[in-house]
Order: C-alpha cells, then sequence, then structure tokens
C-alpha cells in the first residue's frame, strides 16, 4: 500500500511577502514584552489553552513548554542583544523546580511513565531548570544536583532526548565546553558509551536502531524529540570526545538508518514516527517531533553522503507549507523552517535561508492572528511565542541553533 508523503489538510498555503527583517525584530521585542506583563508570582505564565490537556490548571512549569522554558528563552535573547533588557524571573527558579517535582511525583505522571518514571530528565523535568538556573546565575550550588541528574540519566531506557540520557548530556556537553572539567566530559561520554552499546542492528530494518521504553509501551521511534534522530544529533555534538575509527563506524551504521527508513518520491522524501511504521496507508507527519523538517536538523551535520536525503526532506517541507498548527518549534511552522536554516548552514545556498525567512514571517501572521483570536500569547518555549521569537533571531542572524538543542 503506498503511503501519502504528508497530510496536504495539516498545512497552508505561503501566501505572504518577502523577508522583513524589522518586522522580526519587532515582533521579537513585542513577544518579549507580553511575557514580561503577563508573569505572575504565583500563576508565572497561564497554561495556554493549545498546550492545556484535560482540565489542569496549575501552570506548567518545564522547560520544553512550561516557567524555565520562558525563563531561558528570555534569557536567551536578551544575551543574544535581540530583546531589552528586563527582570530575568531566575529567583523563582528553586520553586519553579519544586512544583515540577510535584507535578511529575503525581499518580498521574507515575502511571503515564510506568516502570520508566523519573524527575531527573532535560525537556521535562529536574535538569533543565537546574541548568537553566546555573546559566543565568552562575550558582555554584545547583551543579552537584545537576550532576548527579545528568549521571543517574545514563542508563535510562527511554533512550530519546526528552526524557532519556541524550537530553541531559547535553547539559553534561555544554558544562564541559565551559568549564574545561574532566568530571563534566566523563558524564557526556559515559552516556555516549551507553547510546552506542544500545544501538542494535535489527534484522527487520536492516540497519541498526534504539529502541524506547517510554509511556510504558515499547517502540522504535525515528525522530529528534523521542528517537533516533535526537540521539544521533548529541553524539554529532560531542564527535570529538569519540574516537576516530569508533565513530567512523558508527556514522556509516547512522546514515543506513536514514537511507533504509526514508519514504521517497517524487515530490520529496519524509519519514515515518517509527521506524517500521504500521502500513495503514495513513499519511506521514511532516513536522519537526516526527517527520522530514526534524530528521533534516538533527542529521545536518552528519558527513556522510546524505545530501540527496536531507534536500529531498527540505523540498518536501517546502512544498508542504506551513504548518496549521501554529508558529512553535515542536509541531509548528518555525520548527519546520529550521529545516531550511540547517541545508543552508550545510550547503552554502541561499535559496534554503530564502525559505527559512519566508516561513518566518507566515508564523509572526500566526502568532498575531492566534493571539488576536484568544486574547492571549502562548508563552512557552517548544511550542509557543518565546520558540518563535529565538527563531526569529536566528533567521536575522542568518545562523542554526535550535534552542535548547544547538545553543544551551
Amino acid at each position: 500500500m503506498t503511503i501519502a508523503l504528508f497530510d496536504p489538510d495539516r498545512h497552508q498555503h505561503l501566501d505572504i511577502g518577502g523577508w522583513d527583517a524589522d518586522r522580526a525584530c519587532d515582533t521579537i521585542e513585542r513577544i518579549v514584552s507580553d511575557a514580561r506583563r503577563a508573569f505572575t508570582p504565583k500563576g508565572l505564565w497561564k497554561i495556554h489553552p493549545n498546550d492545556q490537556e484535560g482540565d489542569e490548571e496549575g501552570p506548567h512549569t518545564s522547560l520544553y513548554f512550561g516557567a524555565a522554558g520562558v525563563i531561558w528563552g528570555l534569557n536567551h535573547l536578551v544575551s543574544e542583544g535581540a530583546a531589552s533588557t528586563g527582570p530575568s524571573f531566575a529567583e523563582y527558579l528553586p520553586e519553579i523546580q519544586n512544583r515540577n517535582r510535584s507535578m511529575l511525583e503525581s499518580k498521574a505522571w507515575r502511571e503515564l511513565l510506568g516502570s520508566a518514571w523519573q524527575t531527573r530528565s532535560w525537556l521535562l523535568g529536574d535538569a533543565g531548570i537546574l541548568f537553566t538556573q546555573w546559566k543565568i546565575t552562575r550558582s555554584e550550588a545547583v551543579l552537584s544536583s545537576l550532576a548527579e541528574a545528568i549521571a543517574e540519566n545514563t542508563e535510562d531506557p527511554s533512550l530519546e532526548l526528552m526524557w532519556g540520557a541524550p537530553g541531559t548530556m547535553l547539559a553534561a556537553l555544554d558544562m564541559y565546553r565551559h568549564s574545561g572539567s574532566t568530571f563534566w566530559k566523563d558524564l557526556y561520554c559515559a552516556g555516549a558509551r551507553a547510546l552506542e552499546a544500545s544501538f542494535h542492528y535489527d534484522e527487520r530494518l536492516g540497519a541498526h536502531i534504539w529502541t524506547q521504553n517510554l509511556y510504558g509501551r515499547v517502540g522504535q521511534y525515528l525522530g529528534p524529540v523521542h528517537g533516533y534522530a535526537g540521539n544521533v544529533h548529541v553524539l554529532l555534538k560531542g564527535r570529538d570526545l569519540i574516537g576516530d575509527a569508533q565513530w567512523a563506524s558508527l556514522s556509516s551504521q547512522i546514515a543506513r538508518t536514514l537511507e533504509v527508513t526514508a519514504v521517497k518520491s517524487s515530490y520529496g522524501v519524509n519519514w515515518p514516527s517509527r521506524a517500521q511504521p504500521n502500513r495503514d496507508g495513513a499519511p506521514l507527519l511532516l513536522q519537526h517531533c516526527h517527520g522530514a523538517p526534524g530528521m533534516v536538523t538533527a542529521l545536518s551535520g552528519l558527513k556522510e553522503p546524505i545530501d540527496e536525503l536531507l534536500l529531498g526532506g527540505g523540498e518536501l517541507t517546502w512544498k508542504a507549507g506551513p504548518l496549521k498548527k501554529g508558529p512553535g518549534l515542536c509541531h509548528g511552522t518555525a520548527g519546520n523552517a529550521f529545516a531550511f536554516l540547517k541545508l543552508f548552514e550545510r550547503t552554502g545556498d541561499t535559496i534554503w535561508l530564502d525559505r527559512a525567512r519566508r516561513f518566518a514571517m507566515h508564523a509572526i501572521m500566526q502568532s498575531d492572528a492566534e493571539a488576536a483570536y484568544l486574547g492571549c500569547r502562548r508563552f512557552s518555549l517548544w511550542t509557543g511565542d518565546i520558540g518563535l521569537a529565538c527563531f526569529l533571531w536566528e533567521c536575522v542572524r542568518g545562523s542554526a541553533r535550535f534552542p535548547t538543542v544547538d545553543v544551551l
């Protein structure tokens, strides 16, 4: 049965004008100003309707789509000179961590994660919040807790970026780059060894793959948030800490997996959410977390002959158009456009920068329209307007640093 590369109903026609750097910078400043005005010590930032699950009321607190991520984004934009100075809200991070830990220790989260339950992860747990606190305050007091979270996550069975060792390895690697301390290098390398040891050959697939134990289920995910691509990206970032012979073997295995899991047509290239998807003919997703945009973004730094696959993924993302879901990173227009920025970085071809900037203008329109309709902005990093602001700044700079993955 033929698999549709994407679902046109999930996308919009790109019909907005050309790049306007002044408008992009103005949008960044408006988002930052709105975020500062919306903050309250008790409520932090209200859950946006599109981030709300069920009848939950309390604010989200994590790096992924909660208060820690907003604080990370505000600090990043000010540090870069992309936004005016103002309150950092860093003094609230200890309380934010406590509230986040209480949420993860609830019965609902324990049941959701099953035997793999934990509270230490990069995007949803302690590590991301602790690192954000250190980044802004340079408080040495948090480093022992951060190191403990990273070390305990080395053998986590989720084997993916959001919950597992790959995410917390990012913090270890950044701390090593900052300090030069072998302590943090060793934490990263321990995770890298565990990842390599769990990258097994699958006879049915004909390639190596990681198998995730996630949310009580076992599967072989491909994308940069929950699977193979995210793991690869973290290994790529620490490539210099892996031996040349070891990396040569691993790199060729990684490229083989990308090839055998690709779904190709004359229209472009996409990848399913899982290495061995159900062949029911359902259209594949085409977004950062699952699909070609995230695969291109995560693997663009791999020095293997994979350009045809990456360019095919980029072309499909362009032809499909912006996502209807909104302007965000994880499953929105900005996230998809990061693939264009990465292809510009890899190839030097300015067509990809131009395409990223066209998507950026559309994402601004989406953000403003949603805010006008709902009467509020979406204050989150990976799903909302703070992530959009970070993406817009990359478009202004002509660079390709994905928040909390490429730039920490």
